[in-house]
């Protein structure tokens, strides 16, 4: 588990979740990791956990759907350890769940902003330096929602949807100086911890038959931000338990599940 060392990460939205898993699967790589959060606590505590480890990490809090701050947080990853290598978008808000008849512009702004602007603001600090060393890896996080539909998150499902178009458009434009775009699409995580029979519920959905966990998502995310990815650019990996390849989820198939041999 050395395939990133002395690699420079930046991963956003790094202090809990998957963005937490990220950090400490690419730590565990070699990599020396910046933490970013909007919450310097969580952000702080996920760096100190990659440190008493053995790794190499840095906590840089800030608001990645300001520019101001964009700055800020990579001009500290650069007076540390020089350019970031490797960035990850993984930044993310789902926001209060509203019906479109009852949106109005400072929710869409805000889901907007931090699940799709934020992904143009890092990856346009991000991309001069790699494309100055003619190498680079930029890695964003979609969702299921970017080519299906959740009722109630069109904000949501809208930014996602930007986010692998963004991504598809950069591999494009990037392509030229050796600076890879690609990106991860979770299916449902369980970040929340349910459990019980609400999470025997929800999981019947999941061909696999269970949610995934954060670290499902880290494999994933490290290949592609390694050399063993090196002619693979545009593309989205999905990690959902083959959610998305079903035509109707499980409880309401017509052939159920109940139907299938004990095997």
């Amino acid at each position: 588990m050395t395939r990133l060392t002395g690699t420079t990460v930046l991963i956003t939205g790094g202090g809990q979740g998957i963005g937490r898993a990220f950090a400490l699967r690419f730590a565990q790589e070699g990599a020396r990791v910046a933490v970013n959060d909007l919450g310097e606590e969580v952000a702080a505590a996920v760096a100190e956990e990659i440190g008493e480890a053995g790794g190499e990490a840095l906590a840089v809090p800030g608001d990645v759907s300001r520019a101001g701050d964009v700055d800020g947080i990579f001009g500290r990853v650069e007076r540390e350890w020089g350019p970031v290598e490797v960035l990850v978008n993984n930044a993310a808000i789902t926001g209060d769940q509203r019906h479109f008849l009852e949106a109005d512009e400072a929710w869409w702004d805000r889901l907007l902003g931090v699940n799709l602007k934020s992904v143009f603001l890092c990856s346009r600090r991000a991309a001069p330096a790699m494309v100055e060393r003619r190498s680079g890896v930029i890695l964003n996080v979609s969702s299921g929602g970017a080519t299906r539909a959740h009722r109630g998150f069109t904000a949501y499902d809208a930014a996602k949807g930007g986010v692998e178009a963004l991504t598809r458009a950069l591999a494009l434009d990037l392509a030229p100086y050796g600076v890879r775009v690609n990106g991860v699409t979770p299916g449902f995580i369980n970040t929340y911890g349910l459990g019980g029979e609400e999470l025997s519920r929800r999981e019947e959905v999941v061909p696999l038959g269970r949610y995934g966990t954060p670290d499902d998502l880290t494999g994933a995310a490290v290949f592609l931000a390694s050399a063993e990815a090196s002619y693979i650019t545009g593309q989205f990996i999905v990690v959902d338990g083959g959610v998305l390849v079903q035509q109707r989820s499980a409880n309401v198939d017509t052939f159920p599940l109940t139907r299938f041999p004990k095997g």
